[in-house]
């Protein structure tokens, strides 16, 4: 089985684009929601961030978003240290998931695949673009995040440009450039690629 990494900045629209490949029967992993499920329920990671961050950081077991990014990103070491805590986790979890999947290809969905370097555990990397104005806009409307935060987010992720340019394909998700016939042609090409 192909395994394929869906990338791009926040505001891209690589949720949306998962969510194409998911209609034609391609399963997707979200690497965003794994982590937010294993910080919920894995008790010895729970306990890492608690010692990281502070009592604070949790409701109960229910991550306290707020608290955790007002903390992170204010403080890039911070958020760094949480980062390798949360990331080997979800890789090894992401990595169960794949072995388990049937189909000619699946989809891990990651912001920062490269960053991480898990990257190199996938056989094809997909970069979903857009411009950044466009990014910023989805992602205050999406998260109801300040212009700040998003901006402060973006800064701490590697440039769209080289992130696009270290994929194999891009996706260009500009509103203007229709989507899902980008989708089916790439889904086409991945699934000869499986044979």
């Amino acid at each position: 089985m192909l395994k394929v990494g869906i990338t791009g900045g926040i505001g891209s629209g690589k949720s949306v684009v998962c969510r194409v490949f998911a209609t034609l029967g391609i399963p997707v992993f979200n690497a965003d929601d794994a982590a937010k499920y294993l910080m919920s329920t894995d008790a010895e990671l729970r306990t890492a961030i608690i010692g990281l961050l502070g009592e604070d950081a949790y409701n109960g077991t229910v991550p306290n978003k707020e608290k955790i990014a007002g903390i992170v990103y204010g403080q890039p070491d911070k958020l760094k240290l949480l980062n390798a805590l949360v990331h080997p986790a979800t890789v090894a979890y992401g990595r169960e998931w794949l072995h388990q999947q049937k189909t000619p290809y699946s989809i891990k969905e990651a912001a920062i695949f490269f960053e991480s370097g898990s990257h190199t555990e996938m056989d094809v990397m997909i970069g979903v673009t857009a411009p950044t104005a466009l990014r910023a806009e989805r992602a205050m409307k999406r998260s109801n995040l300040t212009e700040a935060k998003v901006v402060s987010i973006m800064q701490q992720q590697m440039d769209d440009t080289e992130k696009m340019k270290r994929c194999e394909y891009v996706i260009t998700n500009n509103g203007v450039l229709p989507l899902l016939p980008q989708v089916l042609e790439l889904h086409h090409k991945l699934l000869v690629k499986a044979i």
